[in-house]
């Protein structure tokens, strides 16, 4: 569960437990190392897949920096599962269905979908460093180079 308050750069990110692929994601399970979390709107979607394919074509640099990448979106565990096998993705995917870490990071915002007005994903990414500060954020990022633009911050702390 999250807490309802957004994250501010500079300040430690609160506690949070997240339904995700290969079991809960437990933020403090991952002190000592940066965590990268993306969010993007909807999986199997044009962006998103090149988003996912990019960050997934420059993992082993995240590990040999050793820093782990999650992505995050709205979308059931199953279409995480779907999703991940088939893009050969090797990171996990979180399942925020009840939106409570896009409320925390404030990536849900009015967005033009075929000429109507929706609440979405504004795709956004997040990293925190090894003693759980949120240090960069990337809002209403580009598909394309966001994973590299994420790279060269994760080797700059």
């Amino acid at each position: 569960m999250a807490p309802t308050q957004p994250s501010v750069v500079g300040l430690v990110v609160p506690e949070f437990t997240a339904p995700a692929t290969g079991g809960d994601f437990i933020l403090s399970a991952h002190l000592g190392h940066p965590v990268v979390l993306y969010f993007y709107p909807k999986d199997n979607t044009p962006g998103c897949t090149t988003q996912a394919q990019q960050f997934r074509d420059l993992h082993a640099e995240f590990v040999k920096a050793g820093c782990v990448v999650f992505g995050v979106s709205r979308d059931s565990l199953k279409s995480h599962e779907s999703f991940k096998a088939k893009f050969g993705l090797p990171f996990e995917l979180i399942s925020d269905i009840e939106g409570s870490l896009c409320r925390m990071f404030d990536v849900v915002k009015n967005k033009m979908l075929y000429g109507k007005k929706v609440l979405g994903i504004e795709r956004s990414t997040f990293l925190i460093d090894a003693h759980g500060v949120l240090r960069h954020e990337w809002r209403a990022t580009k598909a394309d180079g966001n994973a590299a633009a994420v790279l060269d911050a994760v080797m700059k702390i």
